[in-house]
């Protein structure tokens, strides 16, 4: 990771306040740029921002489209600008078609939808005059098929389209924003330990298992992993780059 690559960027990355997100705020404040976590979790905002003093803490509910506008303004008022925001925030649910609730369907459409299409009306109308990235988390979830992610599978797929419909809008305008989605496998967060909530110890030890099996490269991703990649499309290294869906998986859809 060299020094310097986001020097004089400011980064706003939803989420990240753990998982994916932090390991993205730390490497993108390693590369140089001002980074503001947005977390519905304030407390683990605060204790992420003290890790470094490049990184910033500020609330964000990414479900609350008035929260967006707020962060977006904070953002502006500190720092002058936004020239990067990533949409990490997410969440997972195990279920199947049969047996999922409309209202459990809801939720993860909420979060991992809408609120990624907030943070990108958001970041457009924020960075239209000087160009950016938009970054978007989806996941292979989002390409695809699983028998019991039935809410996540549509989440991300949704995510996918979107980032293609908004990286085609911004250049047709001319606003010099670029948008692409990242799709991690399997990645060693709190989000996935937390799917083995309740489970004996042998049944996570199956359940890890049968994950590490389906990946070629025989293991899960770590959260640096996926963040570097972020970091390059955060950078002026990816910019013609657009419109894109990156895979970072060891192999797994490539079986």
């Amino acid at each position: 990771m060299a020094e310097g690559r986001l020097a004089d960027k400011v980064v706003l990355i939803s989420g990240g306040a753990s998982g994916i997100g932090f390991a993205t705020a730390v490497r993108c404040a390693q590369a140089g740029a001002t980074v503001v976590i947005g977390d519905l979790d304030d407390e683990k905002a605060q204790a992420a921002a003290a890790a470094h003093a490049a990184l910033h803490a500020l609330h964000l509910d990414v479900t609350d489209e008035a929260g967006w506008d707020e962060i977006t303004a904070e953002v502006l008022r500190r720092f002058g600008r936004l020239d990067v925001l990533v949409n990490s925030a997410g969440i997972a649910l195990n279920a199947d078609i049969e047996h999922e609730t409309l209202a459990q369907f809801r939720r993860v459409m909420a979060v991992n939808v809408e609120g990624v299409f907030l943070g990108c009306r958001a970041g457009v109308r924020a960075m239209r005059s000087h160009g950016g990235s938009i970054v978007n988390m989806s996941s292979v979830s989002g390409l695809v098929g699983g028998h019991n992610l039935a809410a996540y599978n549509a989440s991300k797929g949704a995510v996918r389209l979107l980032t293609k419909s908004v990286a085609l809008y911004c250049a047709r305008k001319g606003y010099g924003i670029r948008c692409n989605s990242v799709h991690p496998t399997f990645v060693d967060t709190p989000m996935l330990r937390g799917l083995f909530t309740g489970r004996s110890e042998e049944e996570v030890a199956r359940v890890q298992g049968a994950l590490r099996a389906q990946v070629p490269l025989g293991r899960v991703a770590q959260p640096e992993e996926i963040a570097d990649m972020i970091v390059y499309l955060a950078s002026d290294e990816s910019s013609f780059v657009t419109g894109a869906e990156f895979v970072i998986d060891g192999g797994l859809t490539a079986c």
